[in-house]
Formats: structure tokens, sequence, C-alpha cells
């Protein structure tokens, strides 16, 4: 306790010696000495005679005291003094209440407290220590929760690591056992065309030992006299039909292609390529209404009133997707109703006047032309011959390989595939037009196309 302090001195002295805390109302005993009213009122409790001072024992025959209003003054305006001595500690370790250096540690207060605090009735019956030593147990405390929290967090990322090893290790051990069943699938498929070619070699070798051997035959009837020629030789030129070879069935033709899109694994890795694709309304025609979701368009009655940016398209009823691709492998599906066309065009396709809608022109497109679907347009017409239009159609973009291919994604089955072209870098779009076919010259007021989830 910095006790040679004159400011310590002078709290000192404004403590009473009872509670050891700043006076509260104080009061004067005949003695001189001063005390809480309170303190001495608990110490003159249940005497009658011989009221004797708590500091000098002197005592008075009565209950006798005198209100202290100067002292009271003083010890109000004293509660706004600080230790100004750069000698003493920093703030943090001086009590706010006494002034006094945090010496010791109240166990049940869980705080550090002065040595007067630690005397007061607030602490009286407490447990304290030391606080260098209530410091060290709660280091002590704090290392052994972070050594457990360690162990707990790396026992966590150990499990997590094994259990990723694990699951890594199953997905392998599961592509593996696809790749085997699919590679017996290609097999098994180029085992039945390889049979199917055998079998048309065969008759093709019989027919040509047949045409071979009559050949024979008449080299030796025109050989002999005009008359034994002319007798036989009608017989023999009988007009020969050979058969056609035989084409292959869809089923061996789209063999690998129908077994490697319709297995599972396959199947799921065709999901990570699919793209959440939208439509720019920036680039719609004015008479295409795009959804608020950008998700369908469809053909209005009349042109809106929008601005002729760069981008639209001013005389086609076209609109192209926002996300644009230069690399990867990516998949949508798009469900049409009426006249429409769809498929993938760079993203700098001319937007303004007619449109040559063919790959040399940067659009690679299939169209419904209210009766088949064809290739958007060619000349002649390119017909898909497709049985039966699908209600749903799967666009595939393989940037790097340069193919774009058309599903019907109900079956599953291979609608169309443009030759391998080079993309040289430029961005490629998803492509629409809605409302009207270039191949039949017709329109269709209530055409739209919706862009599948």
């Amino acid at each position: 306790m910095a006790a040679a302090d004159p400011a310590q001195l002078f709290l000192g002295e404004l403590t009473c010696s009872v509670c050891l805390d700043y006076f509260q109302d104080p009061v004067a005993l005949d003695c001189g000495h001063n005390f809480c009213q309170a303190c001495i009122n608990v110490w003159w409790a249940g005497v009658k005679t011989d009221f004797c001072c708590p500091e000098c024992r002197d005592t008075f025959s009565h209950r006798n005291y005198k209100r202290n209003r100067q002292l009271k003054n003083i010890v109000e305006a004293s509660r706004t003094l600080r230790l100004e001595s750069t000698s003493e500690p920093e703030v943090s370790r001086v009590c706010k209440k006494h002034s006094e250096v945090l010496k010791v540690f109240c166990r049940e207060d869980q705080t550090p407290i002065c040595m007067v605090c630690h005397l007061s009735r607030d602490h009286k019956d407490h447990t304290v220590v030391p606080i260098d030593e209530a410091a060290q147990d709660y280091k002590c405390l704090c290392s052994k929760g972070y050594n457990s929290q360690e162990g707990n967090l790396t026992f966590k990322i150990d499990s997590c690591l094994q259990k990723i090893v694990s699951e890594f290790q199953q997905l392998r051990q599961f592509l593996e056992k696809q790749e085997r069943f699919q590679l017996a699938q290609l097999d098994e498929t180029e085992q039945d065309i390889i049979k199917k070619r055998d079998e048309y070699i065969d008759r093709l070798n019989e027919e040509i030992s047949l045409l071979n051997k009559l050949i024979y035959e008449l080299y030796k009837k025109c050989r002999q006299s005009a008359s034994e020629f002319l007798q036989v030789i009608f017989s023999r030129c009988e007009r020969k039909t050979f058969q056609n070879p035989l084409s292959l069935s869809p089923e061996l033709k789209w063999g690998s292609w129908n077994f490697s899109e319709k297995s599972t694994i396959l199947h799921n890795i065709r999901k990570k390529c699919r793209v959440n694709v939208t439509l720019d309304p920036d680039t719609a025609h004015p008479e295409l209404i795009v959804s608020e979701d950008w998700k369908s368009v469809r053909r209005g009655d009349t042109g809106q009133a929008l601005p002729n940016n760069p981008e639209r398209f001013d005389t086609e009823l076209c609109v192209l997707g926002c996300e644009g691709f230069t690399s990867g492998r990516h998949c949508w599906e798009v469900e049409a109703k009426g006249l429409c066309a769809v498929g993938v065009a760079r993203k700098s396709v001319s937007r303004k006047g007619k449109i040559n809608f063919r790959p040399k022109y940067g659009v690679w497109a299939v169209e419904w032309s209210g009766e088949q679907w064809c290739l958007a347009p060619t000349s002649p017409v390119t017909s898909l011959f497709l049985i039966k239009a699908p209600s749903r159609i799967r666009v595939y973009l393989d940037y790097e390989r340069g193919k774009v291919a058309f599903i019907d994604a109900g079956k599953g089955d291979p609608i169309f595939t443009f030759p391998t072209t080079f993309f040289g870098g430029k961005r490629i779009c998803p492509f629409f037009r809605v409302g009207f076919s270039s191949l039949s010259g017709l329109f269709h007021p209530s055409s739209q196309i919706t862009l599948c989830p």
C-alpha cells in the first residue's frame, strides 16, 4: 500500500475504521472520531449504557453523536480523485473503488480486489488468493481447455479425412465397375455390327461366285455357232437383281450412344454438365415477350416499345441466352410449342436485318416447320425424319470438340449432331427463335419456348 503518498494518506483519512470503506453519512462522537452512521448504530446495537468508541475505547453515558456535514462533502469530492504518480501501476491494475493496487483474487466473486476490498463487508468472509497465483491457476485451466479442444478437433478432422478417403474409394470402385460394364456393352455392340458385316460379305461372295460362273458360261456360248448361241442365250440372260447392303438398324447404329446415355453413371455426369440457362431480354425481338424469371419466351400479338439497342434482334424473332461459353461441356433442355428453332449461336451473330441461320454464319440450330423437324434452314430442306416430334429437346455443346448435338430428352434418342466445327475461342450462347418458320413461311402467334429446370 502506497502509504507515503499524500493522496493515499488523504484517502485513508476518509475511510471508516469499522467498515473500512469510505464514510457514508459520517457522524462525529464526543471523542472526536468519525464513523458511518449505520456502522456506529450497528456497533452500539443492544447497548443501553457505557457506549464506547470503536477506535479509542472511550465510553459515554448516552448515545450521542453529531452529523459531520463538512466531512461528508469532502468524501463526495474525493471520489473523483485518482492517483497521478507515474510510478503507480496502470489503471487496469488499480481498484476503481479504493484506488489501491489489485493484489488478491476473490474466488467467490471471480474478480481481482485490493486489500481494502478484502477487509470490507462485501468480501469479509470470502476466500482470496494472491492475484499471481489465481492467474496461474486460470492459465492452467485455459491450457487444459485448449488442449482438450485441440484434441477434439484433431479427432474430428481425422474422422472426416477417413470418411472422405472411404467415400472416394467406394466411388473409384463404382467407376471401375461401371467402366467394365460400359466396355462390355461396347464390345457386345461391336460384335453385333461385325456379325452383320460378315453375313453380308458371305452373301456378297456367294453372288460374286455365281456371277463368275455365269460369265464363264456366256463366254463359252459366244464361241458357239450363231444358231446354237441364239437357242440358249435368252434362257440364260435373265435379269439378276442383287440385294443392296443392309443398312444398320437404329439399335446398332446408335447402340453405343444409347447405352452410354442411359447408364446411371453417365447420367450423373450429364447432370453436372447441365447449366441453368436464362434468356437475355436485351436481345429479344420486340414482338417476343420474356417472362419475369427469364425462363420462357412467347410471341406477342404486337411489338413492344423497346429501345433498339445494338444487342436486340430487330427483324428475326430471336433471343439469346444470358450465358456464354468459351470452354467445357454444357447441356440444357427446352420445351417447344408452335413454330420454334433451338440451338446455339455465336455471341457476335448479326442482330439487324435478315439472318442466315447456318453454321457458316454462326448459328447451329434445328427448327420445327409445322410438319417436321429440320435443320434451320437449309436449301434444299434437310429433314430429320423423326417418327414423332419430341416434346422436350436437350441441347448439347462440347466446346473443345466442336460438337453441337440435339437429343430427345424424353427417350434419350439422338436427333441430330452437327459436323465437327471450330469455334475459334469465340463465345457461344444458347439460341432461340419463336413464332415463325423460314422453311414453311408460316407465322404462329401462340408459339412458346420454355427452359426446363
